[in-house]
């Protein structure tokens, strides 16, 4: 069935679209989030009819996130929608101590890609929420990532976390929570995925780049979720394998109660559909083991 969505202020004609688009394949059914007056406008102007979606009339960007947050507090949504206003403005709904959707995991983003030139769909993590990441902050990127992956695979995956270098340099902070993380997850503080770093790009890629440089690594060559240091970095990897690469993507934030989708302007339709699909899937699952656990 299609996923009861909040869409938190849908006021452009890509936000509006997106949402519909998703509808129509029937992956979700949107609950629109933002002043009637002018979503009406909108859907008139890009040819949408809107008429068999729920409309809540709110006029403010900063309502509108905070009241979509609260349709998924109440059970009447069971995703949030990222609309026409900015990420932080909707996550500071999402992360609002007694009214939002905290878990105690950090908020994380994974980009789902897949590329002609590599045998299997990867993850690119952070490279949207988090600019700076420390230890636990990472260990969060990095669990949430492993626990996606696990609803497309039946193997526990392989993470490489990212660097310059191979090696652990004392001035290169990316390649001492590399080891860190490495070590936490031989102590079970990371579960589920077997992780090796620093890793630096062509090795976690390429098994021959991994031989020459002499790394004896179970994820060198085939890695199925590439860590980066910092926002800059994995959005910079990301954006070059879409533009450079052909790269076919998707995108998701979680950490939060439930999925939250993110999509971004220059993403085209089976982008924007896919993102929705992979929210429905990880809700899908998420209900299901809820039920399991209630036997």
């Amino acid at each position: 069935p299609a996923l009861p969505t909040a869409v938190a202020y849908p006021c452009s004609g890509f936000a509006l679209s997106s949402a519909v688009e998703a509808a129509e394949v029937g992956i979700l059914e949107p609950i629109l989030v933002g002043p009637k007056k002018e979503m009406l406008k909108i859907a008139a102007d890009e040819n949408l009819d809107i008429s068999k979606y729920e409309i809540i009339d709110i006029e403010h960007a900063h309502d509108a996130a905070f009241k979509a947050v609260e349709l998924v507090r109440t059970g009447k949504a069971k995703s949030l929608m990222k609309g026409s206003l900015h990420t932080d403005e909707l996550l500071s709904a999402v992360l609002k101590r007694d009214t939002g959707l905290r878990t105690d995991r950090a908020i994380t983003h994974v980009f789902l890609m897949s590329v002609p030139s590599y045998p299997h769909m990867f993850f690119v993590t952070d490279a949207a929420v988090n600019i700076a990441p420390d230890l636990k902050t990472k260990a969060d990127i990095c669990q949430n990532a492993i626990d996606l992956m696990k609803l497309f695979t039946n193997k526990d995956p392989k993470v490489a976390i990212l660097s310059a270098v191979e090696t652990v340099n004392s001035k290169i902070q990316s390649t001492l929570d590399a080891a860190a993380l490495c070590k936490m997850a031989d102590r079970g503080q990371i579960t589920g995925g077997i992780l090796d770093g620093p890793l630096a790009f062509d090795n976690a890629i390429s098994l021959e780049a991994a031989k020459i440089k002499g790394i004896d690594s179970p994820v060198a060559g085939d890695a199925d979720i590439l860590l980066a240091p910092d926002l800059e970095s994995g959005n910079i990897l990301a954006k070059q394998l879409i533009h450079l690469s052909n790269a076919a993507t998707a995108g998701i934030i979680l950490g939060a109660k439930v999925p939250v989708i993110l999509t971004s302007r220059a993403d085209n339709v089976d982008s924007r559909i896919a993102s929705c699909a992979v929210a429905a899937v990880t809700m899908h699952f998420k209900e299901n083991k809820q039920l399991e656990s209630m036997k």
